[in-house]
């Protein structure tokens, strides 16, 4: 049967590979095609969105995990690839840190006092649509059930469809800052899903016209989180941004793969200038004997400093090492990983 891939090259580069004859039987028959049809040159592996784990991706090491309208992502292999490799790593790492919120080890991480913009889940399968005030979910019941009925599309007021885009943003909040395009497609269509009297005449979908609203209603929404000091938001405010990256859609720092807590906030009762101290305390602290469980503590209780600086300086290795080594610590590693045995 044939088959349609989608090839991500790059955040702003997307292609459509046609496979008339299907997924290629081997590895190589797909490299091949890869390289012809995006004109690629130079070494690269394949990712793909594993269903299994929310469409996270993972490297793909078998056609046949692959099925029709599969997304796969290209990454080239580059002299300089292990020490990226190192920095995601440590990264991937600090972040499963922060969303294994079950463990006693992470409640200094997880604690809701400790920062109210904690993410703790990944973006679900079925996006769930919020309950919204009990005036809009009145009108909605009703709405459904004339539509179910006589197909009658429910006409919603300002008031109502000011009241849905509010909890909605709050929620697609709860797990992403800055969705995709097919994240909001995805809340679009659960909406529907749930309540269709609000369906569209003239979409191709029903839904199109309560995507668009979404995607302005998040901005608008981040603009407004901006004001209270969201860190999250706040490294891809211009002001943040260097002179040559100072446009709204440059180099906009966003979680990567299973990343739950992507820059979290100072957490309350903490500023900066106490974590920083912590920091130069761990210099003394990682050098001792035994010290282990100290050095575990003082690690948790800076996390969110550590990834601010991460994410925000795009430290180096050298440098990260220079100012974090306890993160390149045997017991530390240890530590991180313990908690997915």
């Amino acid at each position: 049967m044939p088959a349609k891939l989608r090839i991500i090259l790059k955040p702003d580069d997307t292609r459509k590979l046609i496979l008339p004859d299907g997924i290629p039987k081997t590895m190589e028959q797909l490299t091949d095609e890869v390289r012809k049809v995006c004109g690629l040159n130079g070494e690269f592996r394949l990712q793909y969105q594993d269903k299994d784990f929310g469409d996270a991706l993972v490297n793909l090491t078998s056609t046949a995990e692959l099925e029709d309208l599969t997304t796969i992502k290209v990454i080239p292999i580059t002299d300089d690839c292990s020490q990226r490799f190192n920095v995601t790593v440590l990264e991937d790492a600090q972040s499963l840190q922060s969303s294994s919120f079950h463990s006693d080890d992470t409640e200094i991480l997880s604690s809701p006092s400790s920062s109210v913009s904690t993410r703790l889940e990944m973006w679900p399968r079925q996006f769930p649509i919020p309950k919204f005030s009990y005036d809009t979910e009145l009108q909605l019941e009703k709405g459904n059930a004339e539509y179910r009925s006589n197909k009658t599309r429910f006409k919603h007021s300002a008031k109502t469809k000011s009241d849905i885009l509010e909890k909605v943003a709050e929620e697609i909040f709860k797990f992403k800052a800055y969705p995709s395009d097919a994240d909001f497609s995805e809340v679009a269509e659960a909406l529907i899903k749930k309540h269709p009297c609000l369906s569209e005449p003239g979409s191709y979908n029903g839904c199109y016209g309560w995507k668009q609203r979404f995607k302005t209603k998040m901005g608008n929404y981040r603009t407004q989180l901006k004001g209270t000091g969201c860190s999250e938001l706040l490294v891809n405010s211009l002001k943040s941004k260097a002179p040559e990256d100072a446009l709204p859609a440059k180099k906009v720092k966003r979680p990567k793969r299973g990343e739950a807590n992507h820059i979290p906030d100072i957490p309350t009762g903490e500023t900066r200038e106490k974590l920083e101290n912590e920091r130069l305390s761990l210099l003394t602290e990682v050098m001792k004997r035994d010290n282990c469980a100290v050095v575990k503590d003082k690690m948790a209780k800076t996390f969110s400093l550590r990834r601010q600086e991460i994410v925000e300086k795009e430290l180096g290795v050298e440098e990260l090492k220079e100012r974090w080594p306890a993160l390149f610590s045997e017991n530390e590693v240890c530590n991180i990983f313990e908690l997915y045995k």
